[in-house]
């Protein structure tokens, strides 16, 4: 069975990686690329979706910029992560083909609208772009599959010591995201930083011999450098944004819960956390699959295998 998705994104290390991953897949049908600001700028972040795809030589999935801020926020982007251009480390081609005349919202709803099936939603950036699409088009949320999203955590964040950084960028466009109805699942923290790349691992991908697969493991040469600060407890990198990808190729990689999320808007120390009731201390019913356990070996046999599909 085939899974039509759309990826918005914002590209970011992962965000690329996790687009590598999906177009290597013959189990999934990107659509369309969307992005958003986040890991950087929305210039920077566009231009890197599109120089993404022109390495891929996929310049026939249609790509558009969506929103350039957070709902009701100034933007924050993390330079300290990703590097002035937002993907530091390989050499990238400059993008052979334009952006779409349609804004990312636009996109998304003349996609959703002219698929015969419903399509799955793929973000792993702040999710301006999904909120404003559940606003500005309600008759097509049955067009909508399910969310499938990167942010969030049921533990400690990564950007405060409450918030995950997607979700502290834009709280309000979580909020009606979760709120929403539809079927969602959540890629937190909680599952991501158990989705590590290890320096074996990054050798194993340079070993796969095509150019793909070469500039995958110099994203991770760069990626790696932030996560090495001791603070973090890491041994490798995590692959935050790859476990979308995984889940919807592969599920059994993954422990999965039913629990209701809330955003935290307002909060004076806890703005942007999800407050997920995985014990269901509440009385509110479950509003998404929140993912917490990984089978890493399995995590990154399938990025590794996704990558020999590049050799011609």
């Amino acid at each position: 069975m085939i899974h039509p998705i759309i990826c918005d994104c914002d590209p970011g290390h992962d965000d690329a990686i996790a687009l590598i991953l999906a177009l290597s897949r013959k189990e999934l049908d990107v659509k369309a690329v969307t992005t958003s600001a986040g890991n950087q700028t929305p210039d920077k972040t566009l231009n890197n979706a599109l120089r993404i795809l022109t390495l891929l030589n996929r310049s026939d999935i249609e790509v558009a910029a969506g929103a350039i801020k957070p709902l009701a926020r100034e933007l924050i982007i993390a330079p300290s992560v990703h590097g002035e251009s937002g993907l530091d480390g390989p050499e990238l081609p400059n993008p052979s083909f334009a952006a779409s005349s349609l804004n990312g919202i636009e996109l998304m709803a003349k996609t959703l609208r002219e698929s015969p099936e419903p399509i799955s939603l793929v973000p792993t950036g702040p999710l301006t772009n999904i909120a404003l699409l559940l606003n500005t088009y309600p008759e097509l949320h049955n067009k909508i599959k399910q969310i499938v999203l990167m942010g969030g955590a049921a533990g400690v964040g990564n950007w405060t010591p409450a918030a995950e950084f997607n979700i502290f960028v834009d709280p309000e466009a979580a909020d009606i995201v979760f709120k929403s109805g539809l079927p969602i699942v959540m890629c937190g923290l909680d599952v991501t930083h158990q989705a590590q790349i290890m320096d074996e691992d990054i050798e194993r991908i340079r070993a796969i011999q095509n150019p793909i697969a070469q500039c995958v493991a110099e994203l991770l040469d760069f990626f790696m450098i932030y996560h090495r600060d001791p603070k973090w407890g890491f041994e490798g990198a995590p692959l935050h944004d790859p476990c979308t990808i995984a889940w919807l190729i592969k599920p059994e990689l993954f422990e999965v819960q039913d629990c209701f999320v809330s955003i935290e808007t307002k909060g004076e120390y806890t703005q942007g956390m999800t407050v997920v009731d995985r014990y269901l201390l509440t009385d509110k019913q479950p509003n998404a699959k929140v993912l917490f356990g990984l089978d890493r070996q399995g995590f990154v046999d399938l990025l590794v295998e996704s990558l020999h599909a590049y050799t011609k």
